[in-house]
């Protein structure tokens, strides 16, 4: 018994370097772990991809209810989306005009109309390319918020600009 013990205390040893060595192997610093999007870095994207597109500049505006009138909130993330798109010719976009549940199909499908118009308008004037741009109404039939309150109808009021 005199000879085992030398031999049991080495293989714990040994057994405790090696769980030592697994341990330290599988951890990472916080500063080797990837941020972003893809291992882009933070802010998500890298630059001219949708994904940029998205994060840092934005792509939705919201409207008030029963209006198509651009708010100054709207404007300021319309002229981002339009500096964007001048800057990366290359992708396609399409608007969708989108309403609250209230009121008939009908009359969402022609409010929804008439934002995704608004939008394409103003980012035409501020020097887009209208070949480059089309336009959808899909009124109320696409909610992002479902219940019956102002909470979720303001968010279903939008137009939304899809990068292509």
């Amino acid at each position: 018994m005199v000879i085992t013990a030398p031999i049991n205390t080495a293989l714990r040893a040994i057994a405790m370097l090696f769980f030592v060595v697994v341990v330290a192997a599988c951890s990472r610093t916080p500063d080797a772990m990837p941020t972003g999007v893809g291992n882009l870095g933070p802010g998500g994207g890298a630059p001219g991809s949708q994904q940029e597109f998205l994060v840092t500049v934005g792509d939705r505006v919201f409207f008030t209810t029963d209006s198509s009138a651009l708010t100054t909130e709207a404007m300021a993330t319309l002229d981002k989306q339009a500096a964007w798109l001048n800057q990366y010719q290359n992708y396609r976009i399409m608007i969708e005009g989108h309403a609250d549940e209230r009121g008939t199909r009908e009359y969402n499908i022609a409010l929804g109309a008439r934002r995704a118009s608004v939008v394409v308008n103003y980012l035409v004037s501020k020097g887009v390319n209208g070949q480059r741009i089309t336009s959808q109404s899909f009124g109320k039939e696409r909610p992002v918020a479902i219940c019956n309150d102002i909470s979720c109808w303001s968010q279903n009021r939008r137009a939304v600009t899809v990068v292509q």
